[in-house]
């Protein structure tokens, strides 16, 4: 049976809601923690940090685990029920009376959230290999909607209670549920599926890669160092605004929805026209030095609209990914470019996990107002500041050694 177009609409649908779902949580989490756990905002941003370690290292220990189970079952199975597990994950949240319902619930956002690998090779069953490029590239689009989307529903809908954004999520989830049920067919034939097999589904194995290219491996340290910079703004900004401007939810989310327009206009439109004329390194060099002076301003930024302004200019970092992504890929030849993904994909994870508690960890000591550290909420930019200085400075040797004597 041949899949209909309404197939790829559900795939991108469930992607979209994935990261809603991840996004509709920033603005109301202060509230939403310090009510349930009855501690302060330094606290709360500490337990928040620890959320998303959870969160992280669920998706990275089940992103090779939920593939494989596709392989096994097929892909519909799978993303049905993480779509069905999201919808009651939402509402379990949304109900939660301590803080131990939290941890849960964003352990089993970890787990539904996990659908990137059965969702990609879903859509490589229905679409011809000269095709995929252009599918992909509409899964991307719908990653950076969701990040636009979900922290200005989560704003909007905040203002009615720290709650209600899970409520709304629930809904969304279950009615994509309800739609796939009945338009998303089975893509993966049962001859073609294979034996579940747990040393496949083992997310080590993807760290293995870095080991096969020894001659690259300062890129990835570069790679690294801005990862760690860059889990500043999903884990601090809500409690950094909340702390330095004491922003409501609503002001929280349309500044986020604003970061993500700024981010997709660069990526999507000025990075395929700046790149071709200065070349992959002088704009992972402009990315970077941006980047590092972001992070600066908004560490020393004193009035809320300053905020604005910054993040228009700062939006240039958004060259760093494009930029870094095109330099690996050359680096390494055309039959070793998935272990290549691999090895980038395990840098992504396992920053994912480090980055939320060294960020959250650092705001919180500065906002305790104990009298042992001094009040200053931008600690944590001023971090990511020498973390991005720091991957500049390792692009910079790279780049003087293999210049030409």
């Amino acid at each position: 049976m041949k899949p209909s177009r309404h197939a790829l609409w559900f795939i991108l649908a469930t992607i979209l809601i994935d990261t809603i779902g991840f996004g509709i949580i920033l603005p109301v989490a202060p509230d939403l923690i310090m009510d349930v756990g009855k501690v302060n905002l330094a606290e709360a941003t500490r337990i928040s940090g620890w959320l998303l370690v959870i969160y992280a290292a669920l998706q990275f220990v089940c992103g090779p685990l939920m593939g494989a189970l596709s392989d096994r079952l097929g892909r519909r199975p799978v993303l049905l029920a993480s779509l069905a597990c999201f919808a009651i994950d939402y509402v379990f949240m949304a109900l939660a009376p301590d803080l131990a319902w939290l941890f849960v619930g964003r352990a089993v956002a970890g787990i539904a959230g996990a659908v990137y690998a059965p969702a990609n090779a879903y859509i490589a069953d229905i679409t011809p290999p000269e095709e995929r490029a252009g599918k992909y590239g509409l899964v991307g689009a719908a990653f950076g909607i969701g990040f636009i989307l979900g922290p200005a529903i989560g704003g909007l809908v905040g203002e009615l209670g720290p709650r209600a954004p899970f409520y709304a999520a629930a809904a969304v989830a279950a009615l994509n549920f309800v739609y796939g049920w009945f338009v998303l067919p089975e893509s993966l034939p049962p001859e073609r599926r294979r034996k579940f097999e747990w040393a496949r589904a083992n997310p080590l194995g993807t760290l293995k890669a870095l080991g096969k290219f020894p001659a690259i491996l300062p890129m990835f340290v570069v790679l690294a160092l801005w990862d760690l910079a860059h889990h500043v703004y999903p884990t601090t900004w809500s409690f950094f605004a909340k702390a330095q401007f004491e922003w409501a939810p609503w002001q929280i989310g349309l500044s986020l929805a604003y970061a993500g327009v700024t981010m997709a206009i660069v990526q999507g439109w000025l990075t395929g026209r700046i790149v071709p004329k200065i070349g992959e390194t002088r704009a992972l060099e402009i990315g970077l030095f941006v980047g590092a002076a972001h992070f600066l301003a908004l560490a020393f930024a004193s009035h809320g609209w300053m905020i604005y302004v910054i993040m228009t200019i700062g939006a240039l970092d958004g060259l760093i990914f494009p930029a870094m992504t095109a330099l690996l890929s050359r680096a390494a030849p055309g039959d070793q470019q998935g272990e290549l993904q691999g090895g980038v994909a395990a840098i992504h994870a396992l920053t994912a996990i480090a980055g939320p508690w060294l960020m959250s960890e650092t705001l919180a000591r500065f906002t305790e107002r104990t009298g042992e550290l001094p009040f200053f909420p931008g600690a944590a930019f001023l971090l990511a500041t020498v973390l991005a200085l720091l991957a500049l400075g390792v692009l910079r040797i790279i780049a003087r050694r293999a210049a030409p004597a």
